[in-house]
């Protein structure tokens, strides 16, 4: 099977509903950006791999997943991909990790080492995938989702950090 259509040689698409769109309707771009978002993570995952970071991993296999899902939503598949209980275990790392963290008391500049600056990288992508999805009028639970990951993203990135001795590089006016 050739992995070639052809079909898309004109500028267009298919949504998994069957409806050919541009290839620069928002929710291609929306669901573009995620699937960019998710090949950064999978390299997120392969610096943490060489770390042995084995929960950390298997939580980004879980989100990578969820991103696809996302992306079948954005791209008109009908069924309920994400959901609230998705937002919750989110909200659940993000809790675990903050509570050994140092407290924010400045803006962190997305430095470090590689696993903290691809978390950044992948935290910047999320949040442009944010506004994308917003303007292909995501549902509420979905907006939640992504939101939460680049939280998740962020506070990963300081947790990493701080489980490696770094020291974070902040914010001077």
């Amino acid at each position: 099977m050739a992995i070639y259509t052809k079909t898309g040689d004109k500028g267009t698409t298919s949504l998994a509903s069957g409806e050919r769109v541009a290839k620069t309707d928002v929710r291609i771009e929306a669901y573009g950006t995620v699937d960019e978002l998710n090949s950064w993570i999978g390299l997120l995952r392969a610096e943490i791999e060489n770390e042995k970071l084995k929960i950390e991993n298997d939580q980004l296999a879980w989100i990578q997943n969820k991103l696809f899902n996302l992306g079948a939503w954005l791209s008109a598949a009908p069924g309920e991909w994400i959901t609230a209980e998705d937002v919750s275990q989110l909200e659940r790392w993000i809790d675990e990790m903050q509570a050994v963290v140092p407290p924010l008391r400045a803006f962190v500049l997305p430095a470090g080492g590689e696993v903290v600056c691809r978390c950044h990288v992948c935290r910047t992508i999320c949040r442009r995938a944010e506004r994308r999805m917003i303007e292909a009028h995501a549902d509420e639970t979905a907006l939640k989702w992504i939101n939460r990951l680049s939280d998740y993203l962020f506070v990963f990135a300081r947790w990493s950090g701080a489980q490696k001795g770094e020291i974070e590089a902040v914010w001077s006016k």
